[in-house]
């Protein structure tokens, strides 16, 4: 893809708009070396703002240096490195350009050492959390996700630059509209088949997703109120992937925030060994509500999938602190129920706001 003009656009979007890089800034820019180009081309546009590009590459394109994570004794799974943490704790933006040789690269690695690295690396990482390490995430094009989503290179390509993009001031407004709706809302009501769930955002304002921290932008999101999820989902629509491990029909039973009932049709002992990892796993860090009119088809990319029109998504784990919340988990599992279907809806305090993936308002 090296000269595709829309690689230069692309980076552009990531350095002036979802971090706005300032002259004299730091900036991490990182990501699987088969996203050279775009690696490339974003270290060229934050020179030309007048700031440093410190740029980390990594082999497979998970941003964990696998052998090392396989093989180390599990007492330095728990410190991480001081030479490694430290840029995150100078740093003044980051670029995290995903570009996997291989999506299920994570699944090598046994699941209870992954979450002592992610816990590790959390009080590290805080920054981002609470946005003073400006950061925006997004993704190259490779083969793997190509695959992933069912299409060539080629049409992967042409689908990915479709739906970043796009005029994200234009759809600011657009969502926003939505967003305030819900921003004046007590309880937000979630009902399908086999879901029936309600959560308050009660204190809580949202935040519009247009060309910030995730690239596609396309959702507006929140965090419940930690104790208020009651009810049942079940997102047997489509697979969630997290940790290069793939879980089918998830089914989530809710009391006072907690989940107390939980199964899948494939891969529960996953899940289950997921959500038990820590306090703060079984209580939702997020509410997202997808809105990206380019994105339609689900592909096994949480990056895109969260923001399909017509979808919600609940993140199991930890809370987004720039909206209020609270919880504090080493996960966070974006899984995604699709509301496109006869007998959907969504209600804010009693009145039906969306029916079958349809805005009412």
């Amino acid at each position: 893809m090296s000269g595709d003009p829309r690689i230069e656009a692309y980076a552009k979007l990531l350095v002036d708009e979802c971090i706005d890089v300032q002259p004299g800034w730091q900036v991490i820019v990182s990501g699987g070396m088969l996203g050279r180009p775009l690696i490339e081309e974003v270290c060229r546009q934050v020179a030309l703002k007048g700031a440093y590009a410190v740029q980390r590459v990594s082999f497979s394109g998970t941003g964990l240096n696998l052998p090392w994570a396989q093989n180390a004794p599990e007492e330095l799974l728990d410190e991480p490195s001081a030479i490694e943490v430290h840029p995150f704790h100078e740093a003044d933006g980051w670029v995290g350009i995903e570009a996997p040789e291989n999506t299920r690269e994570l699944s090598a690695l046994p699941p209870e050492r992954l979450g002592r690295i992610q816990a590790a690396l959390r009080p590290h990482i805080e920054r981002a959390f609470t946005y003073d390490l400006k950061w925006v995430g997004c993704q190259y094009p490779t083969a793997a996700l190509a695959q992933d989503a069912g299409m060539s290179v080629t049409e992967f390509e042409d689908f990915l630059f479709g739906a970043c993009l796009l005029d994200w001031a234009a759809e600011k407004d657009r969502m926003s509209r939505y967003a305030e709706r819900f921003d004046a809302a007590e309880q937000v009501r979630i009902v399908a088949t086999e879901t029936d769930l309600t959560l308050s955002l009660s204190g809580r304002n949202g935040m519009v997703d247009a060309g910030g921290a995730n690239m596609p932008g396309g959702e507006f999101f929140y965090s419940p109120v930690e104790d208020s999820a009651s009810g049942t989902i079940a997102f047997t629509e489509f697979p969630a992937v997290y940790g290069g491990r793939e879980v089918a029909g998830i089914r989530l039973r809710f009391e006072d925030g907690l989940v107390v009932d939980a199964s899948a049709d494939r891969n529960e002992d996953f899940l289950i060994e997921t959500i038990d990892r820590d306090e703060g796993a079984r209580r939702l860090g997020e509410l997202g509500i997808g809105c990206n009119p380019r994105i339609t088809n689900h592909m096994k990319n949480t990056l895109f999938d969260e923001k399909i029109d017509g979808t919600v998504h609940l993140a199991l784990g930890n809370g987004l602190p720039d909206v209020g919340g609270t919880n504090v988990s080493q996960i966070h599992w974006d899984i995604v129920k699709d509301l496109r279907g006869d007998g959907t809806r969504i209600e804010l305090d009693g009145e039906v706001v969306q029916e079958g993936g349809r805005w009412l308002i």
